[in-house]
């Protein structure tokens, strides 16, 4: 029997003490097997024994060859893993804890954190009140402080965040700016007012958005004429009922609303809708130059239908979409997101996925809905849509967009079925198929409108 010891590495070493045992038994298999602690008190003589060796000896025996234990233990086992799983299935999130003795801070001299001033204590300005006297200068009484009555700035600057969301503007025009470096409010009893119900309500947000939309100044129409716009081309004086474009996230909901499509439920981790192949893939290299393994993996199903909301957002490379109707990459705070008008806008609403699909499902909606004429279903299309009947002359644009593609899909099936193809649902087997693409096409022509993404 020969035995060779090859020492191998980047820096060879040798063991300083090493033993090597042999038996011809063939239980050496199973000894070798056990655990080591029950190993090492096989080896110890029977009156060397510690008490701890006999107790591990004890439990391997009845864990092993007690079949009343093993069965115990099995079940053990099962429940344990049963509250694990339930354990990992609940959501968790961090929160904040006071030291039991907060560690102390000083002035850093020319911000050098080896050359000391003055302690500082933690507190609010004076000149906003400090607060109920007593009470503990900790996170805790920061947030009451916030929120207290008296307290000038939280009501208001909701407020007008709120306000801003409506409008386009906020009473105060520099959302993000509510200092003294900040634009007067335009109507400031107006902004008292608001902060004062607010408050007063506590702090109730439904009902101050039922506040909001059932004022005579957010129902005034919002047609506006050439001298007014000259005059106040920004609705300041609030003389029109606002206008402006939906945030990137409500177009999206606004089209999945419409075709019936949108998963209203509540909640939940978030979802990864449709978007272009190979977006995360051209950003995914990390520090070192490597490929990242990160995939962007589509929702299945009804996933792809929840709100804007719960679109997964990955701040390298945010939702395609969303960016493009101007949604922030949220690396910093957006207080007011700004507003452009651009030609891959209405690429996106052409072309997307997600607005094909919602148009094939606008389609079905009208041909299962409404019966009767060509017309009598555009009109119903139309009112659903953008909320009011259409004008003549829209209505022959739309009578002749849908002759044109009906032909055009007649005489191409390929083309037809390819269209319609478009998206996770399913489409339904006792439409026409040249139909139903028309019909898409009309859809798609309506949610592409500029008055289907603008309110007012």
């Amino acid at each position: 029997l020969k035995i060779r010891l090859k020492f191998e590495g980047a820096k060879p070493a040798l063991l300083g003490r090493f033993r090597l045992s042999y038996s011809d038994s063939d239980a050496l298999t199973n000894f070798a097997s056990l655990p080591e602690p029950v190993r090492s008190a096989l080896f110890a003589t029977a009156g060397e024994r510690s008490d701890g060796q006999k107790k591990e000896l004890q439990k391997y025996y009845r864990e092993t060859f007690v079949d009343a234990v093993k069965a115990e233990n099995l079940k053990l086992a099962s429940e344990r893993e049963g509250r694990t799983r339930h354990e990992k299935s609940i959501p968790v999130t961090m929160v904040m804890q006071e030291m039991e003795k907060p560690r102390d801070t000083f002035f850093l001299i020319r911000g050098d954190f080896q050359n000391k001033g003055d302690q500082v204590k933690p507190g609010v300005p004076r000149s906003l009140g400090l607060g109920p006297p007593g009470e503990a200068t900790n996170r805790l009484a920061l947030a009451r402080w916030l929120v207290d009555s008296k307290h000038p700035l939280t009501s208001r600057v909701t407020v007008n965040r709120f306000w801003q969301q409506y409008f386009g503007n906020g009473i105060v025009k520099t959302a993000d700016d509510f200092g003294s470096q900040g634009e007067w409010p335009s109507h400031p009893e107006l902004l008292d007012f608001l902060a004062t119900r607010f408050v007063d309500s506590g702090w109730d947000m439904k009902a101050l958005q039922k506040l909001i939309v059932m004022s005579a100044t957010y129902r005034q129409s919002a047609l506006v004429d050439p001298k007014k716009l000259e005059k106040d081309p920004e609705n300041r004086l609030l003389a029109r009922g606002p206008r402006l474009r939906l945030d990137a996230e409500a177009i999206r909901d606004q089209a999945l609303a419409v075709s019936g499509l949108l998963n209203e439920k509540l909640g939940g981790p978030s979802v990864a809708p449709y978007q272009p192949p190979g977006l995360w893939e051209a950003i995914g290299f990390t520090d070192n130059g490597n490929f990242s393994s990160q995939k962007y993996v589509q929702a299945k199903g009804v996933d792809n239908y929840r709100r804007g909301l719960y679109t997964y957002w990955k701040r390298s490379m945010p939702y395609a979409s969303f960016v493009t109707f101007d949604a922030p990459n949220r690396e910093t705070c957006t207080v007011k997101r700004p507003r452009t008008n651009t030609p891959l806008q209405a690429l996106v609403l052409m072309n997307d996925p997600v607005y094909v699909e919602t148009a094939r499902a606008l389609g079905e909606r009208i041909l299962r809905e409404k019966q009767g004429s060509l017309a009598d279903r555009l009109r119903y299309a139309f009112k659903l849509c953008l909320g009011r009947a259409p004008e003549k002359k829209e209505l022959q644009i739309l009578e002749t967009t849908y002759r044109t593609q009906l032909d055009h899909f007649r005489k191409d099936q390929d083309s037809a079925e390819k269209f319609v193809k478009v998206g996770e649902s399913k489409r339904p087997d006792d439409m026409d198929v040249s139909e139903l693409a028309a019909w898409t096409a009309v859809g798609n022509l309506l949610l592409n409108l500029d008055e289907f993404i603008t309110k007012g």
